[in-house]
């Protein structure tokens, strides 16, 4: 195996600073994307080790490495079939406990995802549980009988279309499944089934994983009686019904239950006997995803951190921004959030930002600029500080069952899950040397590579560089408080306060020029290392369309 070659960036023990993940920049690395290191077409965990010097150049403070666990891969690795096993496609076990070596000795955390709430159809739990009623493990799933009329249960629905209920021949019962008809989901509120689940995440506590993040947290409980979720009114009426019926419901029942705050405390209580470990859970939900967010990371029992999809949609505008972050602060506490514009699950977020006549690079700067100056800790996506858009893929491309049965209105997953480009060379970027990989590279990313922008101070992988050092060195900007201050239309302003030191944060999201005088009683010197466009001219902040500002408030 090929070691990284990037600088050594210190490495805190985790009893020197458990606290390590505050403010920390998690890097996502989605294994099938990253690189292949076998020729197969298929990223794996060789592969990754190659290029963590990449992570560590960059200034990110830890990984999260998406699913490699055993797997059928009918969504990709979420639908585990082994907790315990690294699948074939991926490497061995030996090679993942290289990549924490290697990890560890760039000076990054590893974290890895855990997909608790449901499993494989193919994994050997499922096979007993639906042997029969009388199995010792047939209360592991959600099993229930069907209506008097043989319809479901309940009326609750699936997120990849459909009812969330399947018929099983072999019991003669409907199982639940949130997802995929081949990922039943667990019954949470069986004792055994926790105990397992936190087993296995020991075991990848004693391999010396950092942390983990816990995929579809709020998802954990069903409502034991089995009772039908309300309609959601917002979408009677609508002239354009949301593509996906599952909207048109208010999930109360099959979500979002009260009980899942007693399972992250035991899981909490696992993560505790291992000093310095942390979690990040994801709350895929609607209005009511901040307050989750606060209740499921509030004092020290639970989570140390969420996130929400409130910031994964199309808005990039001062007032949505403002007001989610607002309402984030007032409702949270002590709680401490991470954010994140992209993952393995959206559209890109410059693609999303990016309206028409806007300037994509310099969204993507911008954007880099907003997230990594945010109070709590922040997840990046492989990509995201290459700029990368959206890929336009055709359907004879795409392999994510959930684009498959939405095309052509719905794309799916694949447009943001396509190989990373390291170069220009040849088609495949220096992904693989494979003649053909698991999705194609877009011709347009290839301009985009990391040898393409390595060397060139003006790109969106220098600005990042510079932003995250930035952030690493200034404690304001890393662990401060956030407190807002007025503005005009279009900018978003606040300063990070930490101890005696103090910044000003201001970033303009409109396309013309813009102006904020400096707010009373405040002297500033302004950071020009980070070569953003605004300007201090007197006491005005100039700021051109699409820019920022940052400065020291002596």
């Amino acid at each position: 195996m090929t070691l990284s070659t990037g600088p050594l960036r210190p490495i805190f023990s985790k009893a020197e600073r458990p606290d390590w993940w505050r403010g920390a920049v998690i890097y996502q690395i989605y294994p099938r994307s990253f690189q292949d290191d076998n020729g197969d077409g298929i990223g794996d965990l060789k592969g990754i080790a190659r290029r963590l010097g990449h992570v560590a150049e960059l200034g990110a403070d830890a990984v999260w490495l998406s699913p490699f666990f055993t797997s059928p891969m009918k969504d990709f690795g979420y639908d585990i079939s082994d907790y315990r096993g690294v699948d074939p496609i991926f490497g061995t076990l030996a090679d993942f406990d290289a990549l924490i070596v290697e990890a560890h000795r760039l000076g990054l955390k590893l974290m890895i995802d855990q997909v608790l709430s449901h499993t494989s159809d193919q994994h050997p739990w499922f096979a007993e549980s639906r042997r029969s009623r009388d199995d010792p493990k047939a209360d592991w799933y959600v099993w229930a009988n069907a209506k008097p009329d043989g319809t479901p249960p309940t009326n609750w629905l699936s997120i990849f279309g459909g009812s969330s209920w399947e018929w099983d021949t072999r019991r003669s019962q409907y199982y639940l499944h949130n997802f995929l008809v081949s990922q039943p989901d667990l019954n949470f509120h069986h004792p055994e089934v926790q105990d397992a689940l936190l087993a296995d995440v020991a075991f990848w506590l004693d391999r010396g994983v950092d942390g983990f993040r816990l995929d579809t947290v709020n998802f954990y409980f069903h409502d034991a009686q089995l009772r039908n979720n309300p309609s959601n009114p917002g979408q009677l009426g609508a002239e354009t019904p949301a593509l996906n019926p599952y909207s048109w419901q208010f999930h109360d029942f099959d979500k979002n239950r009260p009980e899942v705050v007693g399972f992250l405390e035991r899981f909490r209580t696992v993560l505790d006997r291992y000093p310095g470990s942390a979690a990040v859970g994801e709350i895929g939900e609607g209005e009511r995803a901040l307050g989750l967010m606060g209740e499921y990371t509030a004092g020290e029992s639970r989570l140390h951190m969420c996130y929400t999809f409130d910031l994964l949609g199309p808005a990039f505008a001062k007032d949505y921004l403002d007001a989610r972050i607002r309402r984030f602060e007032a409702e949270a506490g002590t709680s401490w959030p991470c954010w994140a514009f992209s993952n393995h699950d959206v559209v890109r977020h410059v693609s999303r930002f990016t309206s028409p006549g806007l300037d994509p690079v310099a969204v993507a700067k911008l954007s880099a600029n907003l997230i990594l100056s945010m109070r709590g800790s922040v997840c990046l996506y492989q990509g995201e500080e290459l700029g990368l858009m959206e890929a336009d893929l055709a359907f004879e491309d795409l392999v994510d069952p959930y684009g498959i049965t939405f095309w052509p209105e719905f794309k799916g997953r694949d447009g943001c899950r396509t190989p990373m480009p390291w170069g220009a060379g040849d088609a495949r970027a220096g992904f693989s040397a494979a003649e053909k990989s698991w999705l194609p590279v877009p011709a347009e990313h290839l301009a985009a590579s990391v040898e393409a922008q390595a060397l060139d101070e003006t790109s969106v992988l220098a600005h990042y560089r510079r932003m995250l050092a930035f952030r690493t060195h200034e404690a304001a900007m890393r662990m401060g408080t956030i407190t807002f201050l007025e503005s005009p239309d279009d900018v978003l302003a606040f300063r990070r306060d930490h101890g005696n030191e103090a910044i000003l944060c201001v970033f303009h999201l409109g396309a013309g020029p813009a102006e904020m005088p400096v707010p009373d009683g405040l002297a500033l010197t302004p950071v020009k290392s980070l070569g953003v466009a605004g300007r201090l001219e007197d006491r005005r902040i100039v700021l051109p369309g699409l820019s920022a500002f940052f400065a020291q408030i002596d």
